[in-house]
């Protein structure tokens, strides 16, 4: 949270062109001043260095969202999340490691990115698994076309990626989908509004006069039972409720060895029980 509140004026706003233009007029940090910023930061927790970092690779994160322009997102949610992964990126950064931050932050970047377009490009998510994820991302650019890939194409996919050819097909059934919306547009006419959901799809489980029947009928239902047992002899209630009406119920055996009979001799009981019980609910 440090890290976060040190970085100010890094969301891009409704200017985005505005912004670009002052991330990419940032200097690049050459490899002795990154070097110094990371090991100021990691060994001397120095938030003044960290944001120094994250400021000059923004550029990078802008260069990093252009790509994934494809997917209809607004730009500007793409560079925040990967400014988001930016940062993640540089809290990480071990300066010993001998590699540019450049090179270690890409992952975090996509990985924010891609989280992103999962959770927003469409309402129904096409993509759960790590494979299914990884396939979404790779079979797009895979694509040459808008035409459905032929048998080769989808073989030489599923080889490449290690996944079954079917579950290319399925992906490739995602992509191709479109989202509906469930009501009726404010431009649709008369004509075109059957094809809303909304007007044909009912949940009948939700229609009052059914519920208020349904509750009037466990109503009297329990009403009923309730009177019904009443008019059982102490044995024949107790019996009920042990094998019925309890969460831990009694076996015949239990009830048997309460009452100093047999297991044949409670099961009539609470056969009897049960008839009586049915005749006074029909009447």
């Amino acid at each position: 949270m440090k890290l976060l509140a040190a970085i100010d004026n890094m969301v891009p706003g409704q200017n985005l062109a505005a912004y670009v233009t002052n991330v990419s007029s940032i200097p690049v940090l050459t490899v002795d001043q990154e070097k110094e910023l990371a090991e100021r930061l990691y060994y001397q927790e120095d938030l003044d260095a960290a944001r120094q970092l994250i400021m000059s690779h923004l550029r990078f994160v802008v260069h990093i969202a252009k790509s994934y322009s494809g997917y209809g997102l607004p730009q500007g949610d793409l560079i925040q999340e990967g400014n988001v992964g930016l940062m993640k990126a540089v809290k990480r950064f071990d300066p010993e490691r001998g590699v540019r931050l450049v090179s270690f932050a890409v992952h975090w970047i996509k990985a924010e990115i891609h989280e992103y377009i999962l959770r927003n490009w469409r309402i129904v998510k096409v993509a759960t698994t790590k494979a299914q994820r990884k396939l979404f991302f790779n079979l797009r650019g895979a694509k040459k076309s808008l035409a459905w890939l032929n048998n080769d194409e989808v073989n030489a996919i599923a080889e490449d990626l290690g996944v079954d050819a079917k579950v290319v097909r399925q992906m490739e059934g995602r992509l191709s989908a479109h989202d509906a919306p469930f009501d009726m547009g404010a431009d649709d006419d008369d004509d075109s509004a059957y094809q809303a959901p909304a007007n044909y799809l009912e949940d009948k489980r939700q229609d009052p006069v059914d519920l208020l029947e349904q509750q009037d009928w466990q109503k009297k239902s329990n009403d009923s039972l309730m009177a019904a047992m009443r008019n059982l002899d102490e044995r024949s209630k107790d019996i009920l409720n042990a094998r019925w009406l309890t969460e831990q119920k009694s076996t015949l055996h239990d009830l048997a060895d309460k009452y100093g009979v047999s297991a044949e001799r409670i099961r009539q009981l609470e056969k009897n029980a049960m008839k009586k019980i049915k005749v006074a609910m029909q009447a």
